[in-house]
């Protein structure tokens, strides 16, 4: 088969990227870790190979993220604060909800936090802020959904990159990550829908990770 459509080649590209994902993501959410890597380690790694993966196949991704980065930087990362203090106060109340209404939303809940494993904070804490919080973002909403959008249309893409987004969390098995994951997904993508800035939605995520695994968690 011969490509000589460069807009079929980008929507290839696109679609071997997605099928990337779920290949990387969707053993983790199973087994949590495998021989040396565990839960935070192969996560970290999975993101670092997608992104820069991205990085080299698609010059307006990297053009897209020097541009955004070097453009009122104080006013994203300000922005970028309060939509994580928005999406903490959202599962907040969600959560208090949801343990009343549901029997199961507690144990849940509780176990999503059993991903932690026997991980020091201080790892996770790195992880989370160097490569996981800034990469789920860089490589979901930056690349992916961005892609998708071109493809697809603005809507269609947003609804695609947020449905693999959740559908990678099935794996676990567990309702309330499934449904935190499609919160989490729509939140972003529609603050990258409407930004377009990789920066706000970077500082929004790692901030939230940090506050809900590690500060401020939502189970002892």
């Amino acid at each position: 088969m011969t490509f000589n459509n460069n807009e079929t080649r980008q929507s290839i590209l696109t679609s071997l990227f997605a099928l990337a994902a779920s290949i990387f993501f969707i053993p983790l959410f199973i087994t949590r870790g495998a021989g040396p890597l565990d839960f935070w380690w192969w996560m970290s790694a999975s993101l670092m190979v997608l992104i820069t993966a991205g990085a080299v196949l698609d010059r307006d991704y990297r053009d897209g993220l020097r541009g955004d980065l070097a453009e009122n930087p104080a006013r994203k990362i300000g922005l970028g604060l309060a939509a994580a203090l928005a999406l903490y106060i959202l599962f907040g109340v969600g959560n208090i909800a949801s343990r009343y209404l549901f029997d199961f939303a507690g144990r849940n809940i509780d176990a999503v936090y059993g991903f932690r494993g026997g991980a020091s904070p201080l790892r996770i804490t790195l992880l989370m802020a160097i490569v996981i919080g800034p990469g789920e973002e860089l490589f979901w909403r930056a690349f992916l959904q961005r892609r998708l959008s071109r493809h697809l249309g603005r809507w269609a893409g947003f609804a695609a990159a947020t449905a693999l987004y959740t559908a990678v969390h099935l794996a676990s098995g567990n309702l309330m990550l499934v449904l935190a994951a499609m919160v989490c997904g729509i939140f972003w993508g529609l603050l990258y829908f409407r930004f377009r800035s990789p920066l706000i939605n970077m500082v929004s995520h790692t901030v939230w990770d940090i506050a809900v695994f590690i500060v401020f968690p939502f189970s002892a």
